[in-house]
């Protein structure tokens, strides 16, 4: 099962009377539908991706109980080599189809959306997002010459990956140590599209597509929100506000650029 087709397929041992519509293909290949009244979603993984779906699975239904506005999981079927995630819709659109003087409006309540997820304590989470592993994730994907160019800083793109994974080593001692100092529930994907917006009250919903949820430095998640928004804002003054938005509503007085740096850094090598 490779594409849309053979996704609607294995989508017919639904109920009768669902009725699915293909979305289009996330990042990770797998196929997406959306339930025709719109109340839910459906991810559809094989091969390899399955065991990426099912911890997707594993901490969606955790976080749900929560309250932070994530989708429970409805339904979950595993045949062969074919796995299907059925997830509640989050009202609202993602946070980056909005303009950026929307998304300076909607800022606040992403940070606080993320600050609350923060909160959650530590030991009562049971994945592990944490630096040791996703730096061996990266060095995976490196040796297997699978980095995306597209996820790498423009800067980047004619360094080779082996010398980009050296760079980050040369940190990994010390950031391991303020991880350890302070490990909060991450996201661990906290780009936009994975925020969802009231398009009326641009208030943040809630959060979407957990497969990297778990205990990390909270610098992971304040990285990505301000590396994936760099190209949104329209002016200096736009960027300089919306990351000290961030940080003051997470009670930090003042960020520390080079771990931002770092997790920038890390995070494209992951993905592959």
């Amino acid at each position: 099962m490779t594409d849309d087709r053979s996704g609607a397929a294995r989508l017919e041992s639904f109920p009768p009377g669902s009725q699915w519509i293909a979305y289009h293909h996330g990042e990770s290949g797998d196929a997406l539908f959306r339930r025709a009244d719109g109340s839910a979603y459906a991810k559809v993984a094989t091969g390899s991706g399955v065991a990426l779906l099912d911890d997707e699975r594993r901490r969606t239904a955790w976080l749900s109980p929560y309250k932070l506005g994530s989708p429970a999981v409805l339904d979950w079927q595993v045949s062969d080599d074919v796995a299907c995630l059925v997830t509640s819709a989050v009202p609202g659109i993602p946070a980056d189809q909005l303009e950026a003087s929307e998304l300076l409006k909607a800022w606040p309540s992403i940070a606080a959306r993320v600050r609350d997820l923060h909160a959650i304590p530590a030991g009562e989470c049971p994945f592990d997002r944490g630096l040791q592993t996703m730096f061996d994730r990266a060095a995976d994907v490196v040796g297997r010459d699978g980095v995306n160019p597209d996820f790498l800083d423009p800067d980047d793109h004619d360094t080779p990956p082996q010398a980009l994974l050296d760079r980050v080593e040369a940190e990994l001692s010390e950031r391991l140590v303020q991880e350890n100092r302070d490990r909060v529930v991450c996201h661990g994907d906290a780009c936009m599209p994975n925020f969802m917006i009231d398009p009326e009250t641009l208030r943040c919903t809630g959060m979407i597509d957990l497969g990297r949820l778990g205990t990390a430095d909270r610098y992971v998640d304040f990285a990505l929100l301000v590396g994936n928004t760099r190209e949104t804002w329209r002016t200096a003054d736009e960027a300089q506000s919306a990351h000290t938005r961030l940080f003051d509503i997470h009670a930090i007085a003042t960020a520390d650029r080079a771990r931002l740096d770092f997790y920038l850094r890390l995070d494209p090598l992951t993905w592959g």
